[in-house]
């Protein structure tokens, strides 16, 4: 399908105005997030936390479409924080990347709605080698949540979207949780500055964590 140009001067205000409703969308979004992890998600979230700090291994992270997308962000926060991740997707993983998963590892699932056929092998495998299996997801009778060791199951709200078809409140509400997992992670751990700086040496924000005494010269 060909985009269609927009001929007609963009009425600002009207834009401004659909920025502020995409905006209070999310947000409100993120209340119930928020208060979900107040009466009752806080404790399936602590269970994760406590699952993979336990493990030996590396978290996959796994999902396919825009949870996909987010998946690879949350992966790439992980392993950045001192919790080795990376992201495999869903429907390589049927196509041999299932050998990048090993029995010490755990596997944190993506899926809105708990359905999506591309996991079937992922969660597959995870049962077959009892691998710890995660999911995040918005469906907890879903067939995803019903094969996993623990759900962090979260609440169904209006997508930012006009039309409630293209993901953009539930998009935003996954990456918040993945980064609090990462942060919560990185409590437990007590990962330093240092640790960061470690895992970080590049572009502005490496440079602002070397030391003095790896640039000094002496004599």
């Amino acid at each position: 399908m060909q985009r269609k140009a927009i001929t007609a001067p963009v009425d600002r205000a009207l834009a401004i105005a659909s920025a502020l409703r995409t905006l209070r969308t999310e947000m409100s979004g993120l209340e119930a997030l928020a208060a979900s992890l107040e009466n009752g998600l806080g404790e399936p979230f602590a269970a994760a936390v406590e699952l993979i700090g336990g493990i030996t291994g590396r978290v996959i992270v796994t999902g396919v479409g825009k949870s996909g997308h987010i998946g690879s962000k949350i992966a790439a926060t992980l392993a950045s924080t001192g919790t080795p991740a990376f992201f495999v997707h869903s429907a390589e993983a049927n196509h041999g990347d299932l050998g990048m998963i090993a029995p010490d590892d755990a596997i944190i699932a993506m899926s809105w709605s708990g359905d999506t056929s591309e996991l079937k092998g992922i969660v597959a495998y995870a049962s077959r080698f009892a691998i710890p299996l995660i999911a995040i997801t918005a469906g907890p009778d879903s067939a995803l949540a019903r094969q996993s060791s623990v759900v962090i199951a979260l609440p169904k709200v209006a997508e930012a979207c006009p039309h409630g078809l293209a993901p953009t409140t539930s998009t935003v509400m996954q990456l918040v949780i993945g980064d609090a997992l990462a942060v919560a992670l990185l409590a437990a751990t007590g990962f330093t500055p240092d640790h960061f700086r470690t895992f970080h040496p590049g572009g502005k924000l490496g440079a602002s964590l070397v030391q003095v005494g790896e640039i000094m010269h002496s004599g």
